[in-house]
């Protein structure tokens, strides 16, 4: 082997299994395509059962191996039903990445349920359930996979774990982008920034509980990615970027195959920040 296939033999993840949750959404479609192009077998776990099946019609029209199981990540039910489908189908799980969250974006896909973006997302104002709600989805549902996602990895030797947070975890968000002209006042709600820094408390946790157990826990900390966002976002957040725009969906998916490959062995209990600069100001 010369020494350039041995490099990239380290992203290769031929006879790996991978477990995505939110896995049909922006960043976990992008997820799952970038790990079945590496070889791995993936399993698409999200709420939005037509969205995933979807999916997975799409890689495996690529001949690659994918599955998608509807899930809830506030449910143990589900979430062991989850882990034990991918067993089923696959023998092993080697790679749970945790994608599935509420995020209250301001794009044009944007949804208007309560939960996801209850009304102005004033702080004062901010209703419980909404909150209750963020917290079971964003930091209860990594625990419970992570929870049952480790079982089968200890059994089998080891395993890799990969926590999405957020640049909000790292830093209180910047309200003025969310403001305009003439209109009603609005803000990136609370429940956000809280649950990211927890799934980084989370990720420190877990990594160094399974000390010497060869389960790495590492955390990937995305900046702000366009998805149809207006012009006066794109601009007054490209103006916060040290990169001067905002990252396309695809441009985590090397940070992530990084993460969940050989290439990262040494690696656990870190927080690998993929913003364009935002935080380096």
């Amino acid at each position: 082997m010369t020494e350039s296939q041995s490099i990239f033999k380290l992203f290769d993840l031929h006879g790996r299994v991978a477990v995505v949750t939110g896995g049909a959404g922006l960043l976990g479609s992008e997820f799952c395509h970038a790990l079945a192009q590496a070889g791995a077998s993936v399993v698409i776990a999200d709420a939005n059962d037509i969205g995933g099946r979807a999916l997975a019609d799409s890689i495996s029209s690529q001949d690659r191996q994918a599955l998608a199981i509807e899930t809830d990540v506030t449910h143990p039910a589900s979430v062991s039903a989850l882990v034990s489908a991918t067993l089923d189908a696959f023998g092993r799980l080697d790679i749970l990445v945790n994608s599935a969250a509420l995020d209250p974006k301001f794009d044009p896909q944007q949804t208007t349920a309560t939960a996801q973006r209850p009304g102005s997302g004033e702080f004062e104002s901010f209703p419980l359930q909404a909150w209750n709600l963020a917290l079971e989805v964003n930091l209860t549902g990594a625990f419970l996979c992570c929870q049952a996602a480790v079982v089968p990895m200890l059994k089998q030797g080891g395993g890799v774990i990969v926590n999405l947070s957020s640049i909000y975890g790292l830093a209180g968000p910047d309200q003025r982008l969310y403001q305009r002209p003439g209109q009603p006042s609005q803000y990136k709600p609370v429940y956000y920034s809280v649950t990211k820094a927890g799934i980084l408390g989370l990720t420190h946790y877990l990594a160094t509980y399974f000390a010497g157990k060869n389960i790495r826990v590492n955390a990937l900390s995305p900046g702000g990615v366009y998805n149809g966002h207006d012009e006066d976002f794109v601009q007054s957040y490209a103006a916060r970027a040290v990169m001067g725009r905002m990252a396309e969906k695809d441009e985590m998916n090397g940070a992530l195959l990084f993460l969940v490959s050989d290439a990262s062995a040494y690696m656990t209990g870190a927080n690998l920040v993929v913003d364009g600069g935002w935080t380096a100001w």
